[in-house]
């Protein structure tokens, strides 16, 4: 049986499985908003949602409904710098969990598109990025345990690719295009296992688009 709820079709079975929320992601409607811009979007023939982000902190569009302790998300994203910005600039885009009520922490997984395919083996290295707020940036974890928390995968900046997170206590996985086997692996996340939110995660100078939303959990 599905009910509808909102932007999102909630799948209810017998046996009391796991919930599952689906969002389509067709307007920033049920979306709470945390320095950054949202507005309806076309992207590559796609509908979804555009963020761009306009704060030198941790921006998001936090999802109205489900808070998972333990569970799995997948998404569609695209992400690419935004026009004028720095060289640095990477089209960070990702998914963060276990977000707090207040805004004061999370965890987060992102990709940094352009290194997909970047001509410099290090860059390509720093394709995905495990975060933790607060603490644990990513400029902290490279310096203490290089290569550890971020790893190589192909990426086309500006192109859709679907992520999939999957967690449970303090182990995560993050799946990139639907691989088998996961592109980064923690096993010791940062922050207390505790229920929280699900977010569009944005990095700075991005211009992001997401679709399709699925979370699962208990």
């Amino acid at each position: 049986m599905v009910v509808a709820i909102g932007i999102a079709s909630f799948a209810v079975a017998e046996q009391t499985p796991p919930r599952e929320l689906k969002f389509a992601l067709a307007t920033p409607s049920g979306l709470r908003l945390h320095g950054v811009d949202a507005s309806a979007a076309t992207h590559q023939g796609q509908p979804g949602v555009r963020l761009v982000n306009k704060a030198a902190g941790e921006s998001y569009a936090a999802v109205d409904g489900p808070l998972l302790q333990d569970g799995e998300i997948e998404v569609d994203v695209a992400g690419r710098p935004q026009e004028g910005a720095s060289e640095g600039a990477r089209g960070f885009v990702g998914v963060a969990f276990r977000l707090r009520a207040d805004d004061s922490g999370f965890e987060c997984f992102y990709i940094r598109p352009t290194n997909g395919r970047a001509d410099d083996q290090l860059r390509r290295n720093h394709s995905t990025q495990y975060t933790s707020e607060p603490g644990f940036p990513w400029q902290k974890l490279r310096g203490e345990s290089p290569g550890v928390y971020e790893s190589y995968v192909d990426l086309v900046s500006g192109e859709w690719t679907h992520l999939r997170v999957s967690f449970s206590g303090k182990r995560a996985r993050f799946y990139v295009n639907r691989a088998a086997q996961p592109a980064l692996i923690v096993n010791d996340l940062k922050q207390p296992p505790a229920a929280g939110g699900v977010a569009l995660w944005v990095g700075s100078e991005t211009e992001a688009f997401f679709r399709n939303l699925r979370v699962i959990g208990n």
